[in-house]
């Protein structure tokens, strides 16, 4: 398959900001791919060589691509570094570079294939050790001679990960569908496998090649993530408990890292909320479990959470995050850091899918088949049909220090929703029950220039809202308040590599920000109340015509929701939930 109807395929997508031009333009693509390519075709378009959980990067940074581009084209470094500067995309900066020799290319050169591409991608994503920085520039440096203007465009940007074609995950299955199943109706199955798997190129071929009916008895698999269960969130007992159908199971909410294992005799895998592999950082969590488990087979899900060694006490989850990440210091980070693992759910046994067993029925398994430890606890959750009661747990739970209680469904309808946020799991937090919810999770879509004394870094970051049904971002406020001076001085370089020169196809603004960003961070923040607003998108026209809804006096809560993709950002519809709860309370 030659790589040009892929880079055709990209620069009719980002000619375009309507979802369903995009799902037309990937339908297309997923059609002219052959099927025994078509998982390569879905990593590549999502800017990755494989799903999330294996953890592979292609790790080429600027300098490095500059190097090939100087290579290829002949140009001195510093007058290429002119002309990126002046387009302010080193994949257009190729572009240009590379035009001119576009027709000698099209009479002599060889076409440029997506076999080639991906292979020589992974080859250099995988290279280590001595020399691996001159190898990849000359790997790279072949494949872009190869490469005609608009081909070189999109590789660069691939290698960088900055492929930024405003596609969502669920923009692709929804092509998928169209191009391979019964239309856009068939969608739920091909999401639920996607759901159970968080692979989309598995998705991709396993359609592809068996049909609708491979996707319906698609599986579990131990070491490919289930993608958690999201929690709706109400503001009463009142209100949780009717949606609950008048009783629900209450557990304290725990501040840490929500983790997924995956146990074999073989060996345990860690999983954190964004799918990605953490094996490695928690290797006491490991121990931990391997001394707990009574299955052969076993895939559960928790909390881990930081605990003073000298109290026993639960600490913050920015404390618990310093453990992310570490190689070098790791020993010395888990006598600091000691962690405990709270489990709360089992959504697989010994080669059964526990997904579809009702809430306590998937309880009692955990029960049986986990044994409490030092390092390993089970939630204790208390079965309540009383409002008055809730409220009493919510006091209890704050005043011991816990985030707050989460109330799960306990009817025969109570079902692992993978991937999904509804209510048959609410978040119940004592800030719920006046004026706004506090604490909110928000995307950073883009920024605006400080003046006076933050002058040189951004006075201001543009929050947005996830909107599910649309796969899209609204926004909601601008967020100025609650950085310290560390933080302000630095927000220029945190966003550095999600910089773009326009708002990116997902994000919906009537706001113009001077600069714009990949929606990829996530920032916990306070508020005092919502109101209506006509500047920004968020719920537009749903609460009246021609206006959105707005967080009042925001303020950083401190957290950078680094375990939270964009997509697990607070939604559109619990803005507007809170909003009309609000109004109960006025």
């Amino acid at each position: 398959m030659k790589y040009s109807i892929i880079a055709d395929a990209y620069e009719n997508i980002e000619s375009t900001s309507k979802r369903l031009e995009m799902t037309n333009h990937l339908v297309k693509l997923i059609k002219q791919t052959p099927k025994d390519l078509l998982s390569k075709v879905a990593y590549l378009t999502q800017g990755k060589l494989h799903p999330d959980f294996d953890g592979v990067e292609i790790g080429m940074a600027e300098q490095m691509v500059i190097m090939c581009l100087v290579k290829i084209s002949g140009k001195k470094k510093a007058e290429l570094i002119k002309t990126w500067k002046i387009i302010g995309d080193l994949g257009s900066t190729a572009d240009k570079l590379l035009s001119d020799q576009y027709t000698i290319k099209l009479i002599t050169g060889v076409p440029l294939t997506v076999e080639k591409v991906y292979n020589t991608l992974d080859k250099i994503a995988h290279i280590s050790g001595k020399g691996t920085v001159r190898i990849k520039i000359r790997l790279l440096a072949n494949l872009l001679m190869d490469a005609t203007s608009k081909e070189a465009r999109y590789l660069v940007r691939t290698v960088m990960g900055k492929l930024r074609l405003g596609i969502g995950d669920m923009t692709f299955l929804d092509a998928l569908a169209i191009a391979y199943g019964e239309g856009k109706s068939s969608r739920v199955d091909v999401e639920r496998a996607y759901n159970m798997s968080s692979d989309l190129g598995l998705v991709s071929e396993t359609l592809a090649n068996e049909g609708l009916d491979g996707i319906r008895i698609f599986r579990i698999r131990i070491g490919r993530p289930i993608r958690p269960m999201l929690c709706g969130r109400l503001t009463t007992a009142d209100e949780i408990l009717k949606k609950l159908g008048g009783r629900g199971s209450a557990e304290f909410k725990y501040d840490g890292l929500r983790l997924q294992a995956h146990i074999t005799s073989k060996g345990i895998s860690l999983f954190s909320r964004r799918l990605e592999n953490i094996t490695s950082q928690f290797p006491d969590v490991i121990e931990s479990l391997a001394s707990s488990v009574n299955a052969d087979e076993l895939i559960v899900e928790g909390e881990c959470v930081a605990i003073d060694p000298n109290t026993d006490e639960l600490l913050p989850f920015q404390v618990v995050t310093q453990r992310r990440g570490r190689k070098h210091d790791l020993k010395r980070m888990i006598e600091k850091i000691p962690v405990v693992l709270i489990l709360f759910d089992a959504l697989y046994v010994d080669g059964k899918s526990l997904i579809d067993h009702p809430y306590l029925e998937r309880r009692r398994i955990l029960k049986k088949t986990v044994r409490e430890t030092n390092g390993i606890r089970v939630t204790n959750p208390l079965i309540i049909d009383n409002p008055v009661e809730l409220d009493k747990l919510i006091d209890t739970a704050t005043e011991t220090g816990y985030e707050g209680l989460v109330i799960k469904a306990i009817g025969s309808n109570s079902i692992y929703q993978a991937g999904a946020r509804g209510f048959l799991w609410i978040k119940y937090k004592r800030e719920y029950r006046s004026e706004m919810a506090d604490t909110v999770d928000l995307v950073v879509v883009g920024a605006f220039a400080g003046r006076g004394r933050r002058a040189g870094t951004y006075g201001a970051l543009l929050m947005a809202s996830y909107d599910e049904e649309l796969d899209t971002f609204k926004t909601v406020c601008k967020l100025g308040t609650g950085f310290d001076d560390v933080t302000l001085a630095k927000l220029p370089k945190i966003f550095e590599a999600d910089r773009i020169d326009h708002a990116h196809p997902r994000v919906e603004s009537k706001i113009e920000a001077d600069f714009w960003f990949v929606p990829r961070k996530v920032l916990e923040l306070f508020g005092s109340e919502l109101t209506l607003s006509p500047s920004h998108t968020c719920g537009l026209n749903i609460i009246r015509a021609g206006v959105g809804l707005a967080i009042r006096f925001p303020r950083f809560a401190g957290k950078w929701r680094d375990d939270k993709a964009s997509e697990d950002a607070t939604t559109v519809n619990e803005i507007i939930s809170m909003y009309r709860s609000q109004l109960k309370h006025v």
